[in-house]
């Protein structure tokens, strides 16, 4: 039996595949398991998973089930009668060939994450000749996804759960039946207002159930795109402006571009400043906030928790966002079109995390995106570590020692003190981006 789970795919594999069993077992056995970004360079953390290489496997199972294996994803699609057995785990496929195929999934769009992956239910979509009796017939298409893996960061949850579910499941245009293992009660209320636009029935927990859940046909996992918080318009008929649109009318944003200020208008654009307790915080938000009182913005210091439709308002009514890199820059979704989006960047080597996560989705989206790189005496870490210690003298080093040693002291010790001389010119070019 074929067990699809990959890890990272190694750069030498440029290319699009449809083989049989044998030769996707022979090509799998050369690729490396890998967890997220571990390779530093040039002081710099940086990763070979969502570099440019782009390989799919696919394998048909029975003539109307597909199952693709993708860097990001596996997932299949079948077009025919399915039987889903929670207590099992197990998809059904009726079949009449002889020899009977599995395929196993965890329906999660971040495969090449080990760590994100355990905390998935594994999956088979299984073809047999007999099928189980039917305890519940639905008329709709279903959709099977996880609610597991780093689920509860907003980054992830976009990045690998909804992005993907929008992508697979606005086709149907509301008819459709989401079926969920993993399930996490707090995160489908959280993001109830999505979920909700995409589909009009009820979720389905699946682990819960002794039911035999049977579907006219259905999407098992879900295909995600290269890139982190985007749409491959080249590969989907949606972009990611389709999908912000989507989101301004789930959350029913009422503004949809930026400001364009006039020489001689009294009107201030908003400056949002996203504030944080703990780590990567400003430690001077409010003297950044009132340097931006008087260069002529209107500014709102707010944190990223809480209730997300008040907090995806207040980002739309802005138009400059301004956050240390984190998470809880992926609110740049609610930003009306043609806004700013400045992101502080740490010290410490983060140039690949900065460009992926958030510089090139922001660029993509049609965001105005400003950087701002803060140098070693903006940092908090010169008052925990002395000068010529590794950490300050050669972040590579703590790099190399893997995500978890870089994260533990560039993300999780270090706040930001920004230099407001210096960053006084970032804000007067958002206010010359706002003029054109």
């Amino acid at each position: 039996m074929f067990k699809p789970y990959l890890g990272p795919l190694p750069a030498a594999l440029n290319l699009h595949l449809s083989v049989d069993v044998g030769a996707q077992q022979h090509i799998f056995e050369h690729i490396i398991s890998n967890s997220r970004p571990q390779h530093v360079a040039n002081n710099t953390i940086s990763s070979p998973l969502l570099e440019s290489q782009s390989v799919k496997v696919t394998k048909k199972i029975e003539p109307a089930a597909v199952c693709s294996v993708t860097k990001g994803s596996d997932f299949c699609e079948i077009n025919n009668d399915i039987r889903i057995d929670g207590s099992s785990a197990t998809v059904f496929i009726a079949s009449s060939l002889a020899d009977q195929t599995e395929w196993i999934i965890r329906p999660y769009a971040r495969k090449y994450d080990h760590v994100a992956m355990k905390r998935v239910n594994e999956w088979s979509v299984k073809s047999a000749a007999s099928l189980l009796q039917c305890n519940q017939n639905h008329s709709v298409p279903a959709i099977l996804f996880s609610n597991g893996g780093y689920a509860g960061n907003i980054f992830h949850d976009f990045s690998d759960i909804i992005i993907p579910l929008y992508i697979n499941s606005r086709q149907f245009n509301g008819q459709v039946q989401f079926v969920i293992t993993n399930k996490q009660s707090w995160w489908i209320n959280k993001y109830q207002n999505i979920l909700k636009k995409l589909s009009r029935y009820d979720i389905i927990d699946i682990d819960n159930q002794d039911d035999i859940h049977c579907f006219p046909r259905g999407i098992i996992g879900l295909k995600r795109h290269d890139r982190e918080l985007n749409i491959n318009s080249s590969e989907s008929p949606y972009s990611i402006k389709d999908f912000r649109q989507f989101i301004r009318s789930s959350y029913s944003l009422q503004k949809p571009a930026a400001i364009r200020l006039r020489d001689g208008e009294k009107k201030k654009p908003r400056l949002l400043i996203v504030s944080r307790k703990r780590t990567r915080a400003f430690t001077n938000a409010e003297e950044i906030a009132q340097m931006g009182r008087r260069l002529g913005f209107n500014v709102v210091v707010a944190e990223a928790n809480g209730n997300l439709s008040r907090f995806a308002e207040t980002v739309n009514s802005c138009d400059v966002f301004l956050a240390v890199h984190g998470a809880a820059m992926t609110n740049m979704i609610f930003l009306p079109e043609n806004a700013v989006f400045i992101q502080v960047v740490p010290f410490g080597g983060f140039a690949w995390l900065a460009r992926t996560d958030y510089e090139e989705p922001a660029k993509a989206m049609k965001l105005r995106y400003l950087e701002y790189k803060i140098k070693l005496n903006e940092s908090t870490l010169i008052q925990q570590y002395p000068l010529d210690h590794q950490v300050i003298r050669d972040p590579s080093s703590i790099g190399k020692q893997g995500w978890n040693a870089f994260r533990s002291v560039y993300m999780v010790q270090q706040n930001v003190k920004v230099d407001l001389n210096r960053f006084r010119s970032t804000l007067l070019k958002a206010l010359e981006l706002l003029h054109q």
